[in-house]
């Protein structure tokens, strides 16, 4: 046998090894895809949910997208008790939207928060200020995002759904809006990284350390964060809401991400660049898991997710009429096609997350698993770096 064929068969035989438990653990999580809670629906709120939910909302210059936000908080009904701005002072005119809402809802509610203590990032000093001002009185505490755009029945759908299921903290996956090519190409593969790396949403994972959450609408037992002290144990986490969600359910308590593409939408990003940059240094989830996790998920992204565009090519290119036995590079061939296939496959179950109504270039959705590598290595670069800046403010390394 040629050497070349041997050093191929060799590295074929290597990449098989590092590949088939990856796509084992990959194909363990997909096949739980059938047994998924259905999504959240709106519904209408009854007597028993009178004033029993406390919204705060944590802001730092968000009056280019907070308008449809206070808008849909507007169109919720009775359960909602009061809607607590916590402004981080804001210098764009996000107050002044706030108090504009407040002279047509008196349920609004501005405040600013105290400086930022040491060792605190903005998002969960805004969320635990609001929490400590927010009334006993709510049985409930739902955290949401200022890119929200919550539909009419939300909360109280969201409110029977946690009752019913007897959830202690739930949180939503949104429907994400799409405006310009480059992130109808990109975002579909970052999002990628999380469907691979976690259970489906609607399913209950039973480990604590592998729980997902989405403080984007983050719903929890206001006696529950009352036990945990609030967002003190999640105070340094650019990842607050899976810190602090995993540190729920390692107490005992039930922890559900739910889908919630029915009711709620989100604005995130403004195009590739701004999604690559921001969305793109907190989904390594660092902050909410031990460097072997770490580890562990990168090695199942390169292996399932990144390498597959790489290597069928190559192997196509390189291995001739090895193709069709079933030697090592032709398994590694087989291999990598199916793992291709599967990533098609997916983006017929993601379709329903997005909205591309109105995206110029949202064809380019279709072929998003082509940034698949791309995205893969934006995980690397974040997992390892402290962000030194977030939503304006400067941190530390430390």
């Amino acid at each position: 046998m040629p050497t070349i064929l041997i050093i191929l068969s060799v590295i074929s035989l290597l990449l098989l090894l590092f590949q088939l438990p990856a796509t084992a653990i990959l194909l363990s999580r997909l096949l739980q895809g059938p047994r998924r809670q259905p999504a959240i629906k709106p519904q209408q709120p009854t007597q028993d949910l009178l004033g029993s939910v406390s919204i705060v909302v944590p802001t730092l210059n968000e009056a280019q997208r907070i308008s449809p936000l206070l808008a849909g908080l507007s169109r919720q009904s009775y359960e909602v008790r009061e809607i607590i701005v916590v402004d981080s002072k804001s210098q764009d005119g996000t107050p002044d939207l706030v108090k504009a809402a407040q002279q047509q809802d008196p349920r609004f509610r501005l405040m600013t928060d105290d400086p930022l203590p040491n060792g605190w990032v903005g998002r969960p000093w805004a969320l635990h200020n609001g929490f400590l001002h927010s009334s006993e009185a709510s049985q409930w505490f739902l955290g949401m995002d200022a890119d929200t755009q919550p539909d009419p029945g939300l909360v109280a759908g969201l409110l029977k759904t946690a009752t019913a299921q007897n959830y202690d903290l739930v949180s939503l996956s949104p429907q994400f809006i799409l405006k310009y090519p480059g992130e109808c190409w990109l975002q579909p593969a970052l999002l990628m990284t999380l469907l691979y790396r976690f259970d489906p949403v609607g399913i209950n994972t039973q480990q604590p350390e592998r729980v997902m959450a989405n403080g984007q609408c983050f719903l929890c037992r206001r006696s529950v964060l009352a036990a945990v002290n609030g967002y003190s144990s999640a105070k340094g986490s650019f990842c607050d809401d899976v810190t602090l969600a995993r540190n729920i359910a390692a107490l005992g308590f039930k922890v559900g991400f739910l889908d919630g593409a029915k009711v709620l939408k989100v604005r995130m990003y403004e195009g590739a660049m701004d999604t690559w940059k921001e969305w793109g240094r907190s989904l390594d989830l660092k902050d909410a898991a031990s460097r072997a996790q770490i580890w562990g998920d990168l090695w199942l992204l390169t292996a399932v997710q990144g390498l597959p565009l790489l290597l069928v090519p190559a192997y196509l290119l390189i291995s001739g009429p090895l193709v069709l036995s079933l030697s090592p590079p032709a398994l590694v061939l087989g291999l990598n096609i199916f793992l291709l296939v599967i990533r098609f496959a997916l983006l017929l179950a993601i379709a329903p997350s997005y909205n591309r109504q109105n995206a110029k270039g949202g064809w380019l959705f279709w072929l998003s698993p082509l940034a698949d590598p791309l995205a893969v290595l934006r995980i690397f670069l974040s997992a390892f770096h402290k962000p030194r800046e977030w939503r304006g403010r400067k941190y530390s390394d430390g």
